[in-house]
């Protein structure tokens, strides 16, 4: 369930919600059964595809940050594996079934209001498929980690950097 904590009624018994400080911070909470809001965090799963000493960047289609370039990422749906919601949504945006090797990091921090709290990089390679920008991409290409496009997210500046790092 998603709450605000702009809602004002509580979802179990329909009594008005106060403010108060629980477990360290200021959160919705039912004063007639005691319901407490506990909000969940959206977690995002992206892919980086290396072929030839280049890396496989997206180009987005829609807002926030249109027209810029990341890796293929998206939302990890509830109860799903967050390393193949990474292939799932390499596969969506580019057309390449990829599989998951490895994990890269974890990096926490909101970039912009509808985005994820936390995004889990994975290394992939390339099983099939043909390179086609698709759903919220509209173009896809393998780059030079020293001739990269204009990133849209700190979090795929910190993960080329850090690949960067790795092959000097």
């Amino acid at each position: 369930m998603s709450l605000s904590t702009e809602n004002n009624y509580c979802p179990r018994c329909g009594s008005a919600i106060t403010h108060e400080t629980r477990f360290g911070k200021v959160r919705p909470v039912c004063p007639q059964c005691g319901w407490i809001y506990f909000a969940n965090p959206k977690v995002a799963a992206a892919v980086l595809v290396e072929q030839d000493g280049r890396v496989l960047l997206i180009r987005r289609a829609k807002d926030p940050f249109r027209g810029l370039w990341t890796l293929p990422a998206g939302f990890v749906d509830a109860e799903e594996d967050p390393a193949r919601a990474a292939e799932r949504e390499c596969l969506e945006e580019t057309g390449l079934s990829v599989l998951v090797t490895a994990v890269m990091d974890v990096i926490a921090g909101l970039e912009h209001p509808r985005g994820a709290n936390m995004i889990i990089f994975y290394r992939a390679e390339i099983l099939s498929g043909q390179l086609t920008a698709q759903d919220d991409a509209d173009q896809a290409a393998f780059f030079s980690l020293y001739d990269l496009p204009p990133l849209a997210f700190q979090a795929t500046k910190r993960i080329l950097e850090r690949l960067r790092d790795e092959h000097t």
